[in-house]
């Protein structure tokens, strides 16, 4: 006998089966009969939920990124955690655990015939976490923490170069290297947010870390 599901069950029965594919399999070699196939379910029904497989990964990054926001979003709103303490957590919640889902996508964005999501998932991470950042850096303005009259504007840019900057399926930088430039971003985090020079070192740690773990 058929089972019949409610729609928002089987979207995510869909977005769950691709994503074991696409990391499985790859992205690339993934096909839609190959989704079909492993969900039991008919051309029609995909159709009526997505287009094409290009949507369905779109709705793998938007469904990574909006639950990255949602975990920064409750670490803002807790007036318990310090800004600094904020901001750290708020870093560390967004780095994927080793061998989960998310670091296993973020394997296929790195992929060269995958770049396009790839810049999708860039563009969508700086959306959708600037504004949370940007209301913690607010916070610490109103603190005396910080000195800047663009907190969003300030953190979309620091959000976009370090994004790039330290991506490692663009860059493999040496060791010394991540080390350098980690550096250097601290430095221009507390001059941008003019905040007392020091404040910053815990990113340095945390920057350098993804290097440093796969040496």
């Amino acid at each position: 006998m058929r089972t019949i599901k409610a729609p928002e069950q089987r979207k995510h029965e869909i977005l769950d089966t691709a994503e074991m594919l696409f990391t499985s399999k790859g992205y690339a070699k993934t096909t839609i009969m190959d989704i079909l196939n492993a969900v039991g379910i008919a051309k029609g029904t995909f159709y009526y939920y997505f287009k094409s497989k290009e949507e369905v990964m779109d709705a793998i990054i938007m469904r990574i990124i909006e639950a990255d926001a949602a975990m920064a979003r409750r670490i803002a709103a807790d007036p318990d955690i310090p800004v600094l303490g904020k901001l750290l957590q708020i870093l560390m919640a967004q780095s994927p655990v080793q061998g989960g889902s998310k670091e296993k996508m973020i394997e296929q964005f790195h992929q060269p015939e995958n770049a396009e999501m790839h810049q999708k998932s860039l563009v969508q991470a700086i959306l959708h976490l600037g504004p949370v950042l940007a209301d913690v850096v607010e916070q610490g303005v109103k603190e005396g923490l910080f000195r800047t009259e663009y907190p969003r504007e300030t953190v979309e840019f620091l959000l976009a170069g370090a994004q790039v900057i330290f991506d490692e399926g663009l860059f493999q930088w040496p060791q010394e290297e991540v080390m350098r430039r980690a550096a250097a971003f601290v430095r221009m985090i507390e001059q941008s947010l003019g905040a007392e020079q020091g404040s910053f070192d815990f990113m340095l740690e945390r920057l350098a870390g993804p290097a440093a773990d796969g040496e």
